[in-house]
């Protein structure tokens, strides 16, 4: 028979399963009279461990939800899982303090066959630095968002945009959306009276909150992934251009990432692209990866100007050019 600390590790990890137990299959399962089972359930109940029972027939036990954590029984495999994702929101500035404590809790009580296998993950593995610096921003300012996405209700707060200009916004919260260090925001504008992307870090909610609000269909048939990569990265563009591409708009959409920019077909054979870039050599070099001919419809003087120094590179490249060293 198994000896009773053992047993409740064992019930407990049974009752974390997301299904019923019958009081006859624990009993089963540890090898031990109804009666017994029913004393560790009161036993788990003392130690914290909401346990939730269900009368009838088909009634059985299950672990609740509680008001307060109670302590958790982890497999091998979830803890070092949790270990390696609380080291990667250490890197989320905001959350890098929680993080670290609650890191150096279970570090602590990890037997030694998982402090090595963490460590080598850790020592062993290489992260390529980030482009963009982690921004600033209060966890619970997360949780006040999504709360008022769950909620429906509306939120006034001050905005301030990447080009440092304030304004005051009133919107439906709909999504929260993490792209990379960053957070975003879904809403819609009810003064714009369209849908918005706000960076998390720029917002200042006021309060009150309110009122509820029906919901709307989500912008971009629900797709909010390519939705905010697109518009954030318009955002940031400086060069803009639209060209028409001599090829169907679904060949190019399927080449392109959602980043690169909007692809509206024009007829069955062409497409409009509309896309932009913070040089104009780099958004050269991104059309003539389109492989297709193509058009400039809109687009500063800069890209003209790229557009031709590329053509005559590549064309000076040519081994056939008069004038270039014959290979040998």
């Amino acid at each position: 028979m198994i000896e009773t600390s053992a047993r409740l590790l064992k019930l407990l990890t049974l009752l974390q399963s997301p299904r019923d137990w019958t009081g006859a299959e624990l009993a089963t399962k540890l090898e031990v009279s109804p009666r017994t089972v029913r004393a560790d359930i009161e036993r788990l109940r003392g130690l914290g461990y909401p346990v939730d029972a269900t009368r009838g027939s088909i009634g059985g036990y299950r672990l609740g939800k509680g008001g307060s954590l109670p302590p958790l029984l982890l497999t091998d495999d979830e803890a070092v899982a949790v270990v390696i994702g609380l080291r990667k929101a250490a890197e989320l500035t905001g959350l890098e303090e929680s993080s670290l404590h609650a890191l150096t809790k279970l570090e602590q009580v990890l037997p030694s066959r998982l402090r090595r296998r963490v460590n080598s993950i850790h020592t062993f593995t290489v992260q390529v630095p980030q482009d963009v610096p982690a921004p600033l921003f209060e966890p619970e300012l997360l949780t006040q968002l999504a709360g008022l996405c769950r909620d429906r209700e509306q939120l006034r707060f001050d905005y301030q945009s990447h080009r440092s200009e304030s304004s005051t916004r009133r919107v439906e919260p709909y999504r929260l959306v993490n792209w990379g260090r960053r957070w975003y925001l879904v809403a819609y504008d009810l003064d714009k009276q369209d849908w918005r992307t706000f960076r998390v870090d720029r917002i200042s909610p006021r309060v009150p909150t309110g009122p509820r609000f029906t919901p709307r269909p989500l912008p971009n048939d629900g797709d909010l992934t390519t939705y905010v990569s697109q518009r954030v990265s318009a955002a940031a563009w400086r060069y803009r251009a639209e060209v028409i591409v001599h090829a169907p708009a679904e060949s190019i959409a399927a080449r392109l990432p959602p980043a690169a920019g909007t692809v509206e077909p024009l007829d069955n054979n062409t497409c409009l692209f509309t896309t932009g870039s913070d040089s104009a050599t780099g958004l050269a070099v991104h059309l003539a990866l389109l492989d297709a001919d193509f058009e400039i419809r809109e687009g500063p003087a800069e890209l003209h100007a790229s557009v031709r120094q590329l053509a005559d590179r590549y064309s000076r490249a040519l081994p056939d050019r008069p004038g270039h060293p014959a290979s040998t």
